[in-house]
């Protein structure tokens, strides 16, 4: 990525006949629009246009029931269903590439093996009770830090810059809960909530734990109690994107109940290449 873009720039954008939000991505070269409103046509046309212009290589589209199959008709495939997130009504991941390269995946069996192993496994939805020596909290601004440290000794790349304590701290000024897992005052594990009060959804992200300290069940303790927050808040729904390859956070998931919707091909560059992301998603029980 050169130098002199940010990694992303969230714009809105008004035509005559349409509004639409999307994100420029240039991290993961990619186009992701969040919302739009009025003529598709048109919006179409127009980040279309804006991914050409930015040589951007995917585009994906966040469409309502109503548009997805107009959308498909323009050329686009259905890569995954986001299950009730717009205020409990389906958001259809629309996709088109720039380049053969990035629609190709390169370990689509292997991911499909790894899926199967997961909804194989028995559901494990009670709450499981921390083990000592650890400790869990919600994060505090003080902690960026250490989340950014976390991250950086993890992933050799990702998708966002949370190797950067200042935009970890951005992101909790802008809304975004995290929960930490400690040990001894070590922050081990981590998991965040990026909420969208609009339509009352959240995407479970940033899930990483040492290597040392991991298969103990530390990420269902975070999203367990990161779901709690999103209750008392009234967010209705709860998704996440995670690794295709990974048996791990595919397995946290499926087990607390969340169901698969699809698989993102090439999504995000993350750990050190494009990865597939599938997509999972669970209705929460708001009072």
């Amino acid at each position: 990525m050169p130098n002199d873009l940010p990694a992303y720039s969230n714009e809105v954008e008004h035509g005559s006949d349409y509004t639409v939000s999307f994100c420029l991505d240039f991290m993961n070269k990619r186009l992701r629009v969040d919302d739009y409103q009025g003529n598709v046509d048109a919006i179409y046309k127009r980040i279309t246009e804006r991914a050409k212009t930015h040589a951007l290589t995917k585009v994906f589209i966040k469409s309502r029931e109503q548009d997805w199959q107009t959308f498909l008709g323009k050329g686009c495939m259905l890569e995954g269903v986001y299950k009730g997130y717009f205020h409990g009504k389906d958001a259809y991941c629309m996709a088109f590439y720039y380049d053969l390269e990035r629609r190709s995946s390169d370990y689509w069996m292997e991911e499909d093996h790894i899926l199967q192993q997961v909804l194989a496994l028995p559901r494990k939805p009670d709450r499981p009770a921390v083990p000592e020596p650890f400790t869990l909290r919600i994060a505090r601004a003080q902690d960026s830090g250490q989340l950014s440290h976390l991250y950086s000794r993890i992933f050799q790349t990702y998708p966002t810059p949370m190797n950067d304590p200042l935009y970890v701290a951005k992101t909790m000024q802008e809304g975004t809960i995290y929960y930490l897992v400690e040990s001894q005052s070590e922050l081990v594990s981590a998991a965040s909530a990026e909420i969208n009060a609009l339509y009352a959804n959240a995407e479970m992200t940033d899930c990483a734990t040492l290597p040392a300290f991991r298969n103990q069940g530390l990420m269902r303790l975070l999203m367990h109690a990161l779901e709690d927050e999103l209750i008392a808040r009234q967010i209705t729904c709860a998704y996440s994107l995670s690794r295709a390859l990974s048996f791990g956070m595919n397995a946290v998931f499926y087990q607390m109940g969340y169901g698969y919707y699809g698989r993102l091909t090439k999504n995000c560059d993350i750990y050190d290449k494009y990865e597939d992301m599938n997509l999972w998603a669970k209705a929460l029980s708001v009072p």
